[in-house]
């Protein structure tokens, strides 16, 4: 196949997909598919909820449709996909999403098309699990009819600076004439350029040990954080003192949730645990990041109390609950966490989020959430430091106290 001649379906149009199709869009015939039929109603209007994109970027894709309907991608022969992997209750891979989009991807799928995954999984994963639903539901051989490739997502949701075009991309496949293919059809949309790697194995592992190190190093901080607070030692200005080293990881407390850092440990852990081997560090790692949420709850109730404060009796608000600064994405934040902990003291407790959606909120966690809050409440959690939230701290908002234990607001400076 010709890359000029390709026919592009990216299926799964979420943080990733869609910015993905929107790219390939300004370049080739481009279909954006996804089962949510309110998604492709929304983005037929220009409208992203994600916030990932624009309307002006989404009009300005002017090779690109969207559908619902799978019938509609059956004449492609590039199908690029992009749905979520995440984990079950039990911390292990959740990969029916993948599975679904595999087996769909099967029943029209052609002799000569390349199916290439971005999704998050386990080394191995692409070629033990999806071909195999490949090859049932097509009835067509692998590396014979069709082919395969892998090129890990790198989207970091609600960063403005880093974009798909400019993020350096790993590629990969099934042959070599097809990771050759592969390579060059990203090449050129990717403006950062790519990696073209041995294998699909070698692809996948890259991914997961990025976000790893990641929680990893996280972890670490966190734990220092511990530390410094009974120590009386303001984390934040001991890291802007360690970072004036060239090669110090420049990283600072918090929950860490999200669909990435999270989420992909677990499937290295898993991966690793079937061939006999269970990595200390990593699982270490996750402990200590999951327990922050106690720990915080813990700690801010042990401030109200060396104020004075009775807080038995005070209107309290939780400022944030999306996993991370700027961005709607409610999946698996750490907030929810936070928030059951204290309302299982008895707290009177608000959570107040001006980006996410409350219906969202309320459907995945049974919680309300509140787009808009006033100057009724006495105490405030600063959860998640969204942009707006600290404009508001500095310009309308009135709290007797505030406890900010990232110091996003610079409150102890004298630590």
């Amino acid at each position: 196949m010709l890359i000029e001649d390709s026919k592009i379906a990216i299926v799964g149009l979420g943080y990733v997909g869609l910015p993905l199709a929107l790219e390939f869009g300004k370049k080739y015939q481009t279909i954006g598919y996804d089962l949510n039929e309110r998604r492709i109603s929304e983005l037929k209007n220009n409208i992203d909820v994600t916030l990932e994109c624009t309307t002006e970027e989404i009009k300005s894709s002017k090779n690109i449709t969207f559908s619902f309907d799978i019938k509609d991608i059956e004449n492609c022969n590039v199908y690029i996909v992009t749905v979520p992997t995440p984990i079950t209750e039990f911390n292990q891979p959740d990969l029916g999403p993948l599975i679904s989009a595999s087996r769909s991807l099967g029943g029209i799928l052609k002799s000569g098309d390349i199916v290439i995954y971005e999704s998050t999984v386990y080394p191995g994963a692409t070629e033990e699990v999806c071909v195999p639903e490949l090859e049932k539901f097509s009835g067509l051989k692998y590396n014979k009819d069709f082919y395969a490739g892998y090129s890990p997502e790198r989207i970091n949701p609600g960063d403005k600076l880093h974009r798909v075009a400019n993020i350096h991309k790993v590629t990969s496949g099934s042959t070599a004439e097809v990771a050759n293919f592969v390579d060059t059809l990203y090449s050129s949309v990717i403006t950062a350029g790519t990696h073209k790697t041995t294998s699909i194995k070698v692809a996948e592992a890259s991914k997961l040990i990025e976000n790893i190190q990641r929680d990893v190093n996280i972890a670490l901080v966190n734990e220092l954080h511990q530390i410094f607070g009974k120590l009386g030692i303001n984390t934040r200005k001991v890291i802007d003192a360690a970072s004036t080293k060239w090669n110090f990881m420049k990283l600072y407390p918090g929950l860490v949730g999200g669909h990435c850092i999270s989420v992909d440990p677990y499937y290295m852990l898993h991966k690793s645990s079937s061939i006999g081997y269970i990595p200390d560090m990593i699982r270490t790692a996750r402990e200590v990041n999951n327990g922050m949420s106690d720990y915080l709850a813990s700690d801010f109730i042990e401030e109200l109390v060396k104020k004075k404060i009775d807080f038995a009796q005070k209107k309290i608000v939780i400022l944030g609950f999306a996993f991370k600064e700027n961005c709607p994405d409610l999946r698996n934040t750490k907030v929810y966490n936070l928030y059951l902990k204290l309302t299982s003291l008895g707290l009177d407790v608000t959570i107040y989020d001006p980006l996410v959606d409350v219906e969202e909120a309320e459907h995945e966690y049974s919680v309300s959430v509140t787009n808009k809050i006033d100057n009724c409440f006495d105490i405030a959690f600063l959860a998640v430091s969204h942009d707006g939230i600290i404009e508001s701290i500095e310009k309308e908002f009135n709290f007797e106290y505030i406890y900010d234990f990232k110091n996003s607001l610079n409150i102890n400076e004298n630590k």
